[in-house]
């Protein structure tokens, strides 16, 4: 990086894009600050001696000759103790310290602390004197919350031996942890509070396979269209489809140890909404506040682009520093368009040539690069953790074929559309059955059968076939309606219909919004058990009103809410339905001498 004291001038105002000359001496991603209120930003390109910066935060006021000052380093985040439970702006600002400054509007220039580096923290030392340490090593933990251990680890380029090691007791954000003499003969000092630059992807040792599940608590996705830690998705919809929703019971429910939300570009009163919920939303597995292993980044529609282009890399860079800690992290990006509109809006006042509907060129390299920052991964220290990522995405007038849906599916795995139809009928979660897809299914089908059922993937593979013919059937209803079907569909309709409402569909508001996989194969288990046996009646000629005439089949569809309370009701409801249909086998072949076994 250059030197701090070298300073440009101001010669080109455009929004949040300044341009500078006298910067020859400046180096590309370098944080700069601008003008006499000193406005943070980041040089994204130099020109012989002109370099071009996007501003983060407002630039009205600003005026050509104004100076343009180095800070020596690019856009970084402070990592370490206290930033659980904490809520930022896209540049890693904590908001409530700038509520407590300058009121409920961020005044320009204002710079904060990421973390308080003077709040004592209890610190319990692992690593000891004359240890030798390699990156990531853990040299001792704090307990910064009740739900989550965290460890202090030498930097990934640390190499060589401890000369010492803060003892237990308390000690404040800015104090030294250890020291170490590296490979040179010098003594480094390793700080409690460090920091890594958020466009750099932090090292580790070994990518592992996606083989283990991330247990969502949502049959239709859980089931159907299943995701592995460390996985990437997205979730497409429309105005009003339930995307943020989606993502809010996905934070709630996921399998993951750490949560990062990020609220990009989205509008205030939905931010304002996720501020208010989460502290007092209950984390379902300990009773305490969800807040406890949560972090906000919160970039609402009306703050700076260039802040909001940033915000997914902040996330995703505080994900990637519990991610090595061993934790599993579940990161939702709400919505992935508005940062790409931002990447929009910057290229056109950089008149960069553009693309596809204005977009620039380097979208999809752009998408790629966050997308694959996911993972799960054997760590330095050699623990395993993972970055599971869940990019909503917000395609204008529910068009999936714009470009960043587009361009999204090229590198998630798993494309959970949300139907503008369900979500009218109030069916929820309103995933879509025919058009989502999961590329994780055979690489979790094992974990599954060895762990759930060993029946789990012919399960799974039956539902979806019902699903798919009842597209077909659904067709010829609406043309000719449904009394000219033979029975075998119209059982096979019936069944869907079971499936859909009996299974698919969750209420978040009742003790069903989350399901275990147990109880969600138990369910499926009981419905297709139905379908089996029936079909096998209606192919002797048992019509299929007959069929479904009694009152242990119409509990099919309330069988997700009785479980709960009463969990052998799955084999109880079985039992009751085997009776009934061998009831109707018996008199049937009484009455019409057919064989049970044609």
């Amino acid at each position: 990086m250059n030197d701090k004291n070298k300073t440009g001038i101001v010669s080109f105002v455009s929004g949040p894009v300044v341009k500078a000359e006298n910067m020859g001496g400046f180096a590309v991603r370098e944080v700069v600050y601008v003008g006499r209120q000193k406005l943070t930003g980041e040089i994204i390109n130099i020109e012989n001696d002109e370099a071009t910066i996007q501003i983060y935060e407002d630039s009205s006021g600003l005026t050509t000759g104004e100076q343009v000052m180095g800070s020596g380093e690019a856009v970084s985040v402070e990592i370490g103790p206290g930033l659980l439970g904490s809520f930022f702006d896209g540049i890693g600002r904590p908001l409530d310290k700038l509520l407590q400054l300058h009121g409920k509007y961020i005044m320009p220039g204002t710079t904060v602390s990421m973390l308080d580096k003077e709040k004592l923290w209890d610190v319990t030392p692992v690593a000891k004197e004359g240890d030798t340490i390699s990156g990531g090593s853990v040299l001792a933990t704090v307990q910064e919350t009740p739900l989550l251990l965290h460890k202090i680890m030498a930097p990934p380029d640390a190499e060589g031996k401890l000369t010492w090691v803060a003892p237990a007791g308390n000690h404040a954000g800015k104090e030294t942890i250890a020291r170490y003499i590296n490979t040179a003969g010098k003594e480094i000092e390793i700080p409690m509070i460090q920091r890594w630059p958020v466009r750099t992807a932090r090292p580790y040792a070994k990518r592992l396979l996606p083989d283990k599940p991330f247990i969502t608590g949502q049959r239709v996705i859980d089931c159907l269209f299943p995701m592995a830690k460390g996985g990437t998705a997205c979730v497409p919809g429309g105005f009003g489809t339930g995307k943020t929703v989606t993502q809010h019971q996905l934070a709630k429910w996921g399998d993951a140890q750490v949560v990062i939300y990020i609220g990009c570009g989205e509008r205030g009163n939905e931010m304002t909404d996720v501020l208010e919920q989460f502290p007092v939303l209950e984390d379902p597995h300990s009773g305490r506040p969800l807040m406890e292993r949560t972090i906000l980044i919160a970039n609402t529609s009306n703050m700076p682009v260039a802040a909001r282009e940033a915000s997914i890399y902040t996330g995703i860079t505080l994900g990637e520093y519990f991610r090595d800690m061993g934790y599993d992290v579940a990161i939702m990006a709400d919505s992935t368009s508005r940062w790409a509109e931002a990447l929009r809006e910057l290229s056109g006042r950089l008149e960069e040539i553009p693309a596809e509907e204005g977009f620039p060129a380097y979208l999809p390299s752009r998408l790629a690069e966050f997308y694959e920052r996911a993972g799960r991964v054997l760590t330095l220290n050699g623990s395993t953790g993972s970055i599971t990522v869940i990019g909503a995405v917000s395609p204008p007038g529910g068009d999936f074929t714009e470009p960043v849906t587009r361009h999204t599916k090229r590198f998630i795995r798993c494309f959970w559309e949300l139907d503008r139809n369900l979500a009218n009928a109030r069916h929820y979660p309103a995933i879509s059955w025919t058009d989502s897809y999961s590329e994780y299914a055979d690489e979790l089908s094992s974990w599954f059968c060895e762990n759930i059922d060993p029946r789990w993937t012919e399960i799974r593979t039956q539902a979806r076939a019902i699903l798919a013919a009842d597209v077909k059937i659904q067709q010829i209803i609406n043309l000719v309606g449904e009394d000219v079907l033979p029975d075998d569909q119209r059982l096979t309709s019936f069944v869907a219909h079971l499936i859909k409402n009996g299974f698919l569909q969750q209420n978040s508001f009742t003790s069903d919004s989350c399901c275990s996989p147990e109880k969600t194969f138990r369910i499926l288990d009981t419905v297709l058990h139905f379908y089996n046996e029936a079909m096998k009646l209606v192919k002797i000629g048992v019509p299929v009103s007959v069929v479904k005439d009694n009152e242990a089949v119409s509990e099919l569809v309330r069988l997700r809410e009785t479980t709960d309370s009463n969990p052998s009701a799955c084999d109880e409801l079985k039992e009751r339905l085997t009776a009934h249909l061998r009831r109707i086998e018996t008199e049937y072949t009484k009455e019409t001498g057919a064989d049970s076994d044609a």
